[in-house]
């Protein structure tokens, strides 16, 4: 008999509380800890030598020797020019979508009457400046492109620009579809630069030799990478805003024995391919639809491109059929999983996704799979991996947006108020602060 590509983990009849499943559910070996102190020395490099370090890690790391970090304005025209047709019509549309999407979800201003003369307003301000990373590895992602620059676009930021790895193959530049995505959103400012060193790159600015500017330093920085990427975000963040520490990616799936079998394994495959790290997960109280869920496995696997890769990461520990009680127990599983992607595939999908707390997307149905959001549905596809859903959302134009609150009382309100404030400094042993409040009501 065939050994199943996948393990099996039966929690049936298991506590349902959220220890105990966090516990129970299959994670990846994933240390960023351990990563950090390998990239510490590469971040603090970057900080004291700016462009002389960069360039030295990318030989290193990436195989090339550049002469600059900037990708020349001609490389993204030409990338541009030379995009398939049909490639460049799905960009746009995606780009369309999420647009559409990102423009609707923008926080508006407003403004509370407190009490008559007083009033609070919260302003929702974009951040002056943000980079934006896109990974470069076993495939190549002119959609994250697309996911992280229009959300920072949609908020208002005013200096955007993008990094990716240098590659061997394309002379030193990030992939031509990456730049030609770069291009199509009018995204000028493009660098070839890769890992920790293009994090450190964007968190403190990059001067050459002589000491000019070559990279200003950004307010946030947002986008996927591996785990030395993840851990150069955490080392910097504090400096630079982040939107997260992405890990590999994830997928799990809900599924009851209304679900197609076929179409299950397909959609486990496709965040497979991602890398052998990735996982998948499928949870379900069917025994009938796992043994399905199986052989489908076995047989799509063996006949797809990147088999090796996906056969690696189903058979690792971050992957499983995980067997429950029923859609209820099911719940709390995924709950407590807090998936990247989360499908729902049962009897009454829309009322059980209405139930999900823990989630950086999900998906209803059997015709919302994972791999529209990954390109076309207009959601985005940079969200919280390795459980952090349970914190964490995914990117979106709220990202590059700072809230500021502006007080405005008058004299009268601002009267009112005062033996409140008076009480709550004596308090709080700060009477200073009661009397930046007197000394504007003198006694006669």
């Amino acid at each position: 008999m065939t050994t199943a590509p996948i393990r099996r983990i039966d929690l049936r009849g298991a506590p349902l509380d959220p220890a105990t499943l966090r516990a129970a559910v299959p994670r990846a070996d994933l240390d960023v800890a351990e990563a950090l102190e390998k990239v510490r020395p590469i971040c603090e490099a970057v900080r004291e030598r700016g462009t002389a370090a960069v360039l030295e890690y990318t030989e290193r790391f990436d195989g090339v020797a550049l002469a600059s970090v900037r990708v020349p304005a001609q490389a993204l025209a030409d990338a541009l020019d030379g995009l398939d047709p049909q490639v460049r019509a799905a960009l746009e549309e995606t780009i369309r979508r999420v647009r559409l999407v990102q423009r609707s979800l923008r926080r508006q201003d407003a403004t509370t009457q407190v009490v008559p003369g007083g009033t609070v307003t919260e302003r929702w301000v974009p951040v002056g400046r943000v980079g934006l990373y896109v990974p470069g590895g076993l495939a190549v992602y002119p959609s994250s492109v697309v996911m992280n620059v229009v959300p920072a676009q949609e908020a208002g930021v005013e200096s955007i620009a993008v990094t990716s790895p240098a590659q061997r193959d394309f002379g030193g530049l990030p992939h031509p579809t990456i730049l030609a995505a770069c291009a199509l959103l009018g995204v000028a400012e493009v660098y070839a630069v890769g890992g920790a060193q293009a994090i450190a790159m964007f968190a403190h600015g990059a001067r050459d030799e002589a000491g000019e500017l070559v990279v200003a330093p950004v307010d946030v920085v947002t986008g996927p990478g591996n785990v030395y990427v993840a851990a150069a975000k955490r080392l910097v963040q504090g400096i630079v805003g982040i939107d997260a520490e992405a890990g590999p990616t994830d997928i799990a799936v809900l599924a009851d024995d209304t679900a197609d079998a076929g179409h299950v394994a397909a959609d486990l495959i496709s965040q497979a391919e991602h890398d052998v790290l990735a996982a998948a997960v499928l949870v379900t109280p069917s025994e009938a639809l796992a043994a399905a869920v199986e052989r489908e496995l076995q047989a799509r696997v063996a006949a797809t491109k990147h088999s090796e890769r996906i056969r690696a990461a189903l058979s690792g520990r971050q992957s499983a059929i995980v067997l429950v009680d029923d859609v209820e127990a099911g719940l709390a599983v995924v709950n407590a999983y807090a998936a990247e992607h989360l499908e729902i595939q049962t009897a009454d999908a829309r009322d059980v996704a209405a139930r999900v707390r823990n989630a950086g997307a999900v998906f209803v149905g059997p015709h919302a799979p994972v791999s529209l959001g990954d390109y076309c549905a207009g959601s985005n596809h940079i969200l919280p991996t390795g459980g952090s859903a349970c914190h964490t959302g995914g990117l979106s134009v709220q990202t590059f947006l700072r809230g500021i609150h502006v007080v405005e009382y008058d004299e009268a309100a601002l009267r009112e108020v005062a033996p409140h404030v008076l009480a709550l400094a004596q308090a709080e042993d700060l009477p200073a602060h009661g009397e930046a409040v007197s000394a504007r009501f003198p006694a006669p």
